[in-house]
C-alpha cells in the first residue's frame, strides 16, 4: 500500500498565501516562502502551490517565487496556475517545480495532459478538478471554481487518466475551507474508478478527517491549507496521530 501524504497548500494571489470559503471571500495569511520553509521543516510530505488568479488575469505563473521557493525546500514541490503550453511548463520545471497541475488548460485543451505526459513524464502531470453538486450533478468548474463547465466528475477523471494524467488533485467546492471534512462519497468514487493516486482536498478541519479519508477511500494524499496556515494542527502531531492509528505515513 502507497504510504499517504500530507500536502499543505500555498493558494497565491497578488505574491501573497490566500485562503478563503468555497473559494470566495479570499484574504492574506502570509508570506508564500516562509509559510513553504515552515511545512519543508516540519515534514510535509509535499507542497502544492496555485498561482490561483494566473488564469484569470491571463498570465503565467508568478517564476520568481516559485523559484524562490524551490530554493528553500527539499519536499516535492507542485505548481499550478496559468499554465497553458509545453514551455511553461518547461520553465517551471527549470525553476524548481517537480510536478506541474493544470485544471482550465486541461479543459479548454486536453492535448495539453498527453504533451506534458509524454514529454516530461506522467509523473509530472497532475490534473486538477475542482468540483461541485449542482443538481444532482458534480460538476466541473474551471477558471478557479468561477466558471461552470459541461464535464461530469467521474467521465472527466477516467478521460483525463486516460489522457495521460499521473495524479488528480480533487478539491470538492462544497467542502472548501468549510473544515467539515473532506468529501468522503465523491473521494471514494473517484479514487476506486481511477487507477493513478488521487489527493482529496477541501474541508480538512481536524485530524480525525484526515484519517477518515484515509480509511474510508483509496485516496493516497489529503491536502489542506487553513488549517495548517493558522496552526490548528501541526504537521508532526497529525503524522504522529496517523501512525496511532496504523496508518502508513511517510
Amino acid at each position: 500500500m502507497l504510504a499517504k501524504r500530507i500536502i499543505p497548500c500555498l493558494d497565491i494571489k497578488n505574491g501573497e498565501t490566500v485562503k478563503g470559503v468555497n473559494f470566495l471571500d479570499l484574504k492574506e495569511v502570509g508570506n508564500p516562502v516562509e509559510m513553504a520553509i515552515k511545512y519543508s521543516n516540519q515534514g510535509a510530505d509535499e507542497l502544492v502551490f496555485l498561482d490561483i488568479s494566473a488564469t484569470e488575469e491571463r498570465r503565467k505563473t508568478l517564476i520568481p517565487l516559485v523559484r524562490d521557493i524551490a530554493k528553500h525546500i527539499n519536499i516535492p514541490f507542485t505548481v499550478g496556475g496559468g499554465i497553458i503550453a509545453l514551455e511553461n511548463v518547461e520553465e517551471l520545471l527549470k525553476n524548481g517545480a517537480d510536478k506541474i497541475t493544470i485544471n482550465s488548460a486541461a479543459l479548454s485543451n486536453p492535448n495539453l495532459v498527453t504533451e506534458v505526459a509524454k514529454r516530461f513524464g506522467s509523473q509530472c502531470m497532475v490534473v486538477a478538478i475542482d468540483t461541485k453538486l449542482v443538481e444532482n450533478q458534480n460538476k466541473i468548474f474551471s477558471n478557479g471554481g468561477k466558471i461552470e463547465t459541461e464535464k461530469e466528475l467521474f467521465s472527466w477523471a477516467k478521460e483525463v487518466e486516460n489522457l495521460g494524467a499521473g495524479e488528480i488533485l480533487l478539491t470538492s467546492m462544497n467542502t472548501d475551507g468549510t473544515k467539515a471534512g473532506f468529501a468522503i462519497e465523491i473521494t471514494k468514487q473517484l479514487a476506486e474508478l481511477v487507477n493513478i493516486p488521487v489527493i482529496a482536498s477541501g474541508g480538512a478541519g481536524t485530524m480525525k478527517h484526515f484519517k477518515d479519508v484515509f480509511t474510508e477511500t483509496k485516496a493516497t494524499g489529503a491536502l489542506a491549507a487553513s488549517i495548517f496556515h493558522f496552526n490548528e494542527i501541526a504537521i508532526p502531531e497529525l503524522k504522529n496521530y496517523l501512525k496511532s492509528k496504523n496508518l502508513s505515513i511517510r
